[in-house]
């Protein structure tokens, strides 16, 4: 099965060889190493690796805690390889060339882009986190949308769960969070009528996913925020409750 490894290490020579030969003598073959970020000596780096499914993940993260330095901040189930930035382009030539179908072009494509499980675009009210308090929210498609104060889901991709349990969040900025059930989220406001994307990594098989990275955010704000730019005026017809519908 394909997995994703994160670790934070320290940044000097001969680090990042150690947790790749660890990784080897695990029984991990490694497929792709991207750098998330190198600041104040330290780095954090996400490795996509093969990894046997007889074996037990336990011996991977025990051999990675025994490196001197290191730490594992997660290790989950990847569906693919994270793609690089040059596919966001791509991404963004698809939706400007069928803008119709381009928020479920989004929809569909993010959680390829991060190594994340599904996603969905929501409409949100902006106070629906001051008035709901923190706990979490199930909701699906068919609901009332805005006209009834109540959130409302645009697009879901397919392997979205049914229903929905979302963290409450009010559309103001890209950030990271916590949800319910070990899920972890990554929340960018297209800056339209409470219109949100919701990026979503679960626990499977007992396997606890990462919290989105800094850079994961901000690379998932900058694709809302350049659709946002190509669809225009279409978002604005997405909040119509009339238009709310689940793939």
């Amino acid at each position: 099965m394909l997995l994703r490894v994160r670790v934070t290490l320290p940044d000097r020579p001969g680090a990042l060889g150690q947790v790749a030969r660890t990784l080897g003598v695990a029984g991990a073959d490694i497929v792709q190493v991207v750098v998330l970020e190198r600041l104040g000596g330290r780095a954090v780096d996400d490795f996509t690796v093969v990894w046997p499914g007889a074996s037990r993940v336990e011996r991977l993260r025990a051999g990675l805690a025994a490196i001197p330095g290191v730490q594992v901040d997660g290790v989950w189930r990847a569906i693919g390889a994270p793609v690089s930035g040059g596919h966001d382009a791509e991404l963004l030539a698809q939706v400007a060339a069928n803008p119709t179908d381009g928020l479920a072009t989004l929809v569909d494509a993010v959680p390829g882009l991060l190594a994340a499980n599904w996603a969905v675009a929501a409409v949100v009210p902006a106070d629906w986190a001051a008035r709901s308090g923190s706990a979490p929210r199930a909701f699906a498609g068919d609901g009332p949308g805005l006209s009834g104060g109540e959130p409302a889901v645009a697009y879901a991709s397919w392997r979205a769960p049914d229903p929905l349990v979302l963290p409450e969040v009010t559309p103001l900025r890209a950030r990271a969070l916590a949800g319910p059930d070990k899920t972890r989220f990554a929340v960018a406001p297209f800056g339209r009528a409470g219109l949100v994307l919701m990026v979503a990594r679960g626990e499977a098989e007992g396997l606890p996913a990462a919290a989105f990275h800094v850079t994961e955010v901000d690379r998932i704000a900058q694709l809302v925020r350049a659709a946002a730019v190509i669809l225009g005026d279409r978002l604005d017809l997405v909040t119509a409750p009339s238009a709310i519908s689940r793939s």
